[in-house]
């Protein structure tokens, strides 16, 4: 029997377009993703087995659990059979728009490969990934990339500074699905429409410029906003006090409904979160690549020679 503890990573949409709805039911999308500090924890014990048996411990009930999906796809399609015992220490909120479903999943397809000593090419664990969960397959990189088509198609950018933000979990339940359809995108076959080239134009400069410089000096956006604020005006007063606190920027991540504000400093961060209630709060950083692939190095250990994040 193997044992190992690994972090699971929390994200954020800095921008977020939404295009086109397309014909097989998703819709276009560009996104500039952004892994953070803010993490759950994932303890797994492995031992091979006559008949694979998956266990989770967690505090939580989580209906179509992402890790034991994730874990039984992976033990597929590595035709083995195994006692997998998997216990979740939960920080990131559910259903925020922090990803923390698919940082589970991801986490799970980082972490099992080198506990059975086998390896898997990285088009194959990012084919695995997306048939997971659209945000699934960031989570195998992380760090700052702009993801394109539903969001899995994926392209790195200039890492982030390790920039100080606050993360507010307003608590409030969003559809993602309402959410898509109060915006109201017509189904197309086009790559873009004579409508979109504004969006796309504007989300150009920005992925092109973004690299060391100041996030204020860009025209941040996501397009769920306006159609999330006017359903649950009560986002977009956390994002309001947020900015009146000195965020800058400040907006939602995903499609809700956590929120999310960059500060200068981080003594300038932790006294914006004793504004909020007990527990809402979230002080973080921003992870880079290197950083990411290193503290995943670190979390496996040994195994992580045979591992995604082999040097």
């Amino acid at each position: 029997m193997v044992r190992v503890t690994v972090p699971s990573f929390a994200k954020l949409n800095l921008d977020l377009r939404v295009l086109h709805k397309r014909p097989d039911g998703y819709h276009e999308l560009r996104t500039i993703f952004q892994t953070i500090s803010l993490r759950d924890t994932l303890s797994i014990e492995f031992d091979f087995a006559k008949q694979s048996q998956i266990e989770i411990c967690s505090s939580l009930n989580i209906p179509d659990n992402l890790i034991v999906r994730s874990a039984k796809l992976l033990l597929d399609y590595l035709k083995i059979k195994a006692w997998v015992r998997f216990s979740l220490s939960k920080r990131i909120p559910m259903g925020a728009g922090l990803g923390g479903g698919s940082s589970n999943a991801a986490a799970v397809l980082i972490a099992l490969p080198p506990l059975t000593g086998k390896r898997i090419r990285p088009a194959e664990l990012v084919r695995l990934a997306e048939s997971l969960g659209s945000d699934v397959p960031f989570f195998l990189y992380g760090g700052t990339a702009l993801g394109c088509g539903r969001g899995s198609e994926l392209y790195p950018l200039p890492d982030q500074p390790s920039r100080p933000a606050l993360v507010v979990s307003t608590g409030i339940h969003v559809s993602t699905a309402d959410a898509y359809r109060a915006l109201g995108r017509d189904v197309t076959n086009a790559l873009t429409s004579q409508a979109e080239s504004p969006i796309l134009r504007e989300f150009q400069t920005i992925t092109w410029a973004i690299n060391g410089s100041g996030l204020d000096q860009f025209p941040l956006k996501n397009d769920f906003e306006s159609a999330v604020f006017r359903n649950h005006p009560e986002i977009l007063a956390a994002v309001r006090k947020l900015r009146r606190l000195g965020a800058k920027p400040a907006g939602m991540t995903g499609s809700g409904s956590a929120v999310f504000g960059l500060f200068q400093t981080a003594e300038e961060t932790r006294a914006a979160a004793a504004k909020w209630p007990a527990g809402r709060a979230f002080p973080v950083r921003f992870v880079s690549r290197r950083q990411y692939a290193s503290l995943w190095r670190r979390a496996l250990g040994r195994a992580a020679a045979v591992s995604c994040f082999a040097r």
